[in-house]
């Protein structure tokens, strides 16, 4: 059963500051437990009612504590309307990245993402694209928001995100072959632009797109069509709307 102590700090790990205090996150649902526990995120771990099935979380890991409990705890510490019949407690991972690969490949920047469930998805968009790192500015939404988890459906545990100084960071990869791509509505068309398969692609926030910061040092100014070009169309595209475009065309070129 779960004691007062554990139900205070999983309670607790709703808000950020708790969660950076104790370097613990929520995930509750089968699935997501499950694409968890296949990574190398490591688990305290897990609660589930009489009625889930414990097995695979087994198989995954013979040392997992698991700790049963009564449908009326379970709510009490979930964060969904309809509670699973399992929640997890997982360790946030460190931030650390191998810089030789990311000069090797494309990576996402996401400059002041603001809503749970964008950040969600946009990671699932990287995971789909086979996008392994994105770097968020410091006032990106948490990733660890019981929201991004679940918006994100397993695709973490796949994805390394790391919230850094997203100036100094393409700074420090400053370099001809190394391009900054960003979305404008004064860009050239993503359709006719050159596009490579190493870089930054910059996604901005959804009310004032990319900072002014960023903005000088992108390199590759991307716009994204309506169609057709002269009707009058909605005033801009949803954030992981435009970023699951911008990733498919990127990947699209290397068919």
């Amino acid at each position: 059963m779960l004691s007062k102590n554990q139900i205070k700090l999983i309670s607790s790990l709703q808000k950020k500051k708790f969660r950076d205090q104790h370097q613990l996150f929520i995930a509750e649902g089968y699935k997501l437990i499950v694409d968890l526990l296949k990574s190398e995120l490591e688990p305290q771990y897990i609660i589930h009612n009489k009625q889930a099935s414990t097995t695979d979380f087994l198989k995954l890991n013979k040392q997992i504590e698991l700790i049963e409990c009564d449908a009326s705890e379970l709510k009490k510490i979930s964060n969904l309307k309809t509670p699973s019949d399992v929640l997890g407690i997982f360790k946030i991972p460190d931030s650390d990245y191998n810089k030789k690969t990311i000069s090797q490949s494309l990576s996402l920047l996401l400059d002041d993402v603001q809503d749970p469930g964008n950040l969600g998805t946009i990671v699932r968009i990287a995971d789909w694209f086979g996008i392994k790192h994105i770097f968020c500015s410091k006032n990106t939404v948490d990733l660890y928001n019981p929201k991004v988890i679940q918006a994100t459906m397993g695709a973490l545990a796949r994805v390394q995100v790391i919230y850094t100084d997203l100036p100094q960071l393409i700074n420090e990869y400053a370099n001809p072959d190394f391009p900054v791509f960003g979305t404008f509505l004064e860009g050239e068309t993503i359709y006719k632009s050159k596009l490579s398969t190493q870089g930054f692609i910059i996604m901005g926030n959804e009310g004032k797109g990319i900072s002014d910061d960023l903005k000088t040092r992108v390199s590759h100014k991307l716009f994204i069509p309506n169609f057709p070009a002269d009707q009058a169309t909605s005033e801009s595209l949803n954030v992981s709307v435009a970023c699951s475009i911008v990733c498919s065309e990127f990947r699209r070129r290397q068919f």
